[in-house]
């Protein structure tokens, strides 16, 4: 067994903490909330996000950054993408080379993908893992079966990351399509949004669908042209998240998404949520890549379109349904 820090105690980072722990792993769990950390010590329990869910003795909790990390080798980050150069940032001075680090943060930053920042970041001689595909935070915690990917541009790493993950009710699938892994979890968080919104607009059935059908198209379209694989975009970390985030009500993009097609602003909407919608953050980010590398994606960018260009949800589905018709 091994000492594991995990660095983020929202939901997922709580859920993967715990996760970790109950495989028999040593947990050192760190986040940048020290009130909710202090809570957490005298409670045991992430009262905000996972509020069912003992913390297992094996969990550590530090308010101290540098002291946390002190204590193991095996990394895992689960904060927001907006705070994702920060914390590497902060990490980076006391970083033992080949260090394996893992991440469940989904987004772009600046154009970039999160394994480039990584690079930019901390240099090349680390352990960079991806882990992505359909996993609420609470069903992971309560060991309910649960696939993923464990995506590495090397493939040991995500072999061996793999192996301190998989358990029982836990099953990684191993890819070397870190690229594509990435992609898949930047664009559904937005199709999840367009789902939401037609949802929330009362469009039925069928319009989920044709949104899931066509997103995973623009998923895929966008990820081929930047040299993931098409077997990712099938798989786990393609259709399989995006199936998660588009229909269940788990998943805060799909119910922003609703807030909005019900009539609530942005800010409203997002209140309401009372996290971060990282599907928000990073319909502009796609939009501008799509636009750059002259690649089609009217789902997304009529999200980006609500978002950024005030333009009336209802208006945004009729914009879709009234493009000209082509050949699937």
């Amino acid at each position: 067994m091994a000492d594991f820090v995990v660095l983020g105690a929202g939901a997922w980072g709580t859920a993967i903490a715990v996760h970790l722990a109950s495989n028999g792993h040593q947990i050192h769990l760190w986040d940048r909330d020290e009130k909710k950390l202090l809570q957490m010590q005298a409670t045991r329990i992430n009262t905000t996000y996972l509020p069912t869910i003992l913390l297992p003795p094996s969990i550590t909790i530090y308010t101290n950054l540098k002291d946390c990390i002190n204590h193991g080798n095996n990394f895992f980050i689960a904060v927001p993408s907006h705070g994702f150069v920060r914390l590497l940032t902060d990490i980076a001075p006391q970083l033992k080379k080949n260090s394996l680090i893992a991440w469940g943060t989904k987004g772009l930053i600046h154009g970039k993908f999160l394994h480039f920042v990584a690079s930019d970041c901390l240099g090349d001689d680390y352990q960079f893992v991806a882990i992505s595909g359909p996993s609420f935070a609470k069903e992971v915690a309560l060991g309910l079966p649960t696939a993923v990917t464990f995506a590495s541009n090397v493939q040991e790493y995500a072999e061996v990351a793999a192996k301190l993950f998989h358990s029982k009710t836990f099953r990684p699938y191993v890819s070397t399509d870190l690229l594509g892994v990435e992609i898949g979890g930047v664009v559904k968080n937005i199709i999840a949004i367009a789902v939401g919104i037609s949802d929330g607009l009362g469009f039925g059935a069928n319009a989920r669908a044709a949104l899931i059908t066509r997103g995973l198209s623009e998923m895929t379209q966008l990820g081929l042209h930047l040299g993931g694989k098409v077997s990712t975009f099938y798989g786990l970390a393609g259709v399989g998240d995006l199936i998660l985030t588009a229909t269940d009500n788990q998943s805060r993009n799909r119910r922003f998404g609703i807030a909005l097609g019900e009539g609530l602003t942005i800010d409203a909407a997002k209140k309401k949520i009372g996290q971060v919608v990282e599907g928000a953050r990073n319909s502009f980010e796609v939009f501008q890549l799509a636009q750059a590398q002259g690649i089609e994606m009217p789902i997304c960018e009529q999200v980006y379109r609500v978002l950024y260009q005030s333009l009336p949800p209802s208006e945004a589905v009729a914009n879709l349904l009234q493009r000209e018709m082509k050949a699937e």
